[in-house]
């Protein structure tokens, strides 16, 4: 029963803290009017969010083994559910961006917690279902984001994005006070300021210019270089620090283990993926297609199932046959749904837009289940929280670059498409005089008809492109599962082995 109870209480804490990655998303045009925020102003919303977030993931590991992870649960928990409230109720800009920051620094140690408890909770040959269930939530949780912002901001208010989060937090702190035991150190271990301020130097100096980059033409820009050295200094910083400190923030011996380096790589791939899809469906739909907010969610919801499905699957095969291969076969299949969005058009049905989605969600669940379970699976347990909040961090990387990357090759390939397609829209050109007189470039209506018409086209070839890129990302990544250890090699891990 206590197991039982446990599962579900650290779900919740999950998909609470992934679904709001998403589920502010469609809202923001709304928060806009009511705080009285520009365009450019009102991605602090997100901004201030990721960046908390991405900051203070990496010491749950060190807050832990300090304070408790129950205690850390807990308060984790409840803060998270208290800045909810407080977003909810937030009346101007200053306090939104205040209280996501909050929000944001109560919500990073959530996932990487929910993941070691249950890897604690679990016995080793259950690994894989353990695995199964926290990955539902940490990528179902994203995927329902958009359907479920655009359900509550149309019929509700876009204040109940926030809301919705109280009575699950309130339970959800109440029951791990009941039911989750605590495991502290004996002797608590020193926190190295000096490693945690370069590594939040490097990953906040690095969300800043991915986030800006594009509003401020990058390079261009004087902010974006500043924060460009910043980051790489940081970086570099952090680096240098953990191979010669006596107790780096982020212990070495992390490092040593083959599974556990190939695993972040493995995650920072998915986190690109999963979510710089999700950023290019939701304008494709809405803005390219026009559809209403709450259809195009209702379109991308399958994804889900896809993945639920994937991974209730593999929490039952994963121990009889190769993990490896489910992973492989997990990237093949988002390879091939990718190829197929590479070839939407501007009258693309609402059925293969479920079938696409359904498939790719299907693929993330293959590769996801598998690939919890082999990254942990030779890791020495007083290393566990640490190593899932360093996992953690790259999958929100991963998210984070792929994001900027691809709303940025977008932007770019648009304007490229457009200059292509119009040389070609001359009064000699065969196809545009047989249009006329709809696109007759004499005339200001025509004009402007044939310009608007020459933008959508440009507009899906730069979406297509997008999506073919990732494709061929997916399968470059495939070899690689080559890299982690056969299952049947897999021991036990001991403090001997990792000393």
């Amino acid at each position: 029963m206590n197991v039982a109870a446990l599962t579900v209480l650290v779900m919740a804490a999950t998909v609470m803290q992934a679904l709001d990655t998403t589920i502010a998303n469609v809202a923001l045009p709304y928060m806009q009017g009511s705080l009285s925020a520009t365009t450019d102003q009102i991605n602090w919303v997100l901004t201030s969010y990721i960046v908390a977030a991405a900051i203070m993931t990496p010491p749950t590991g060190w807050a832990s083994e300090r304070f408790g992870r129950k205690r850390l649960f807990i308060v984790s928990v409840a803060g998270f559910t208290l800045a909810s409230g407080l977003c909810g109720m937030a009346h101007s800009l200053e306090q939104m961006v205040l209280f996501r920051l909050l929000q944001g620094v109560c919500g990073a140690p959530l996932v990487p917690l929910a993941q070691s408890v249950l890897l604690d909770t679990y016995p080793r040959e259950r690994h894989g279902q353990a695995m199964a269930l926290w990955g539902m939530g940490v990528m179902v949780g994203p995927i329902l984001g958009p359907s479920l912002g655009g359900w509550l901001t149309e019929n509700w208010q876009w204040r109940w994005v926030f809301y919705i989060n109280l009575p699950i937090g309130v339970l959800t702190a109440v029951g791990l006070g009941v039911f989750l035991a605590e495991r502290r150190a004996q002797r608590p271990p020193g926190f190295d300021w000096f490693g945690f301020s370069a590594l939040s130097l490097g990953v906040g100096a690095l969300q800043l210019m991915l986030d800006r980059g594009e509003q401020l033409d990058w390079f261009g820009s004087g902010e974006i270089i500043t924060e460009a050295v910043l980051s790489g200094l940081g970086f570099y910083l952090f680096i240098v620090h953990m191979l010669t400190a006596e107790r780096p923030f982020i212990d070495r011996r992390l490092f040593r283990d083959r599974n556990l380096v190939t695993g972040l790589a493995f995650i920072f791939v998915v986190g690109i993926i999963l979510l710089a899809t999700l950023a290019l469906l939701t304008p494709f739909l809405q803005t390219l297609l026009d559809w209403p907010v709450l259809t195009a969610g209702l379109v991308m919801a399958p994804r889900g199932l896809g993945t639920m499905a994937a991974m209730m699957l593999v929490g039952r095969l994963i121990h009889r046959i190769d993990p490896r291969l489910l992973m492989a076969c997990g990237l093949t299949l988002i390879g091939v749904s990718l190829w197929q969005m590479s070839h939407f058009d501007l009258n693309v049905s609402q059925g293969l837009l479920v079938r696409t989605g359904v498939t790719q969600g299907f693929g993330l669940g293959l590769v996801m289940v598998p690939l919890s379970t082999m990254t942990f699976a030779t890791l020495a347990p007083e290393l566990r929280t640490q190593g899932t909040a360093l996992f953690s961090l790259m999958r929100n990387m991963g998210s984070s670059i792929g994001i900027s990357v691809v709303i940025f090759l977008l932007s770019r390939n648009t304007q490229i498409m457009h200059a292509e397609l119009a040389a070609h829209a001359t009064p000699f050109s065969a196809p545009l005089r047989a249009l006329l007189p709809y696109w007759s470039l004499s005339t200001l209506p025509g004009a402007a008809a044939l310009n608007a018409e020459i933008t959508r086209q440009a507009t899906l070839v730069a979406f297509l492109n997008d999506f073919r890129l990732m494709m061929g990302l997916a399968l470059v990544t495939v070899p690689l599962v080559l890299l982690m250890r056969r299952p049947g090699h897999l021991t036990p891990p001991t403090h001997a082995a990792m000393e």
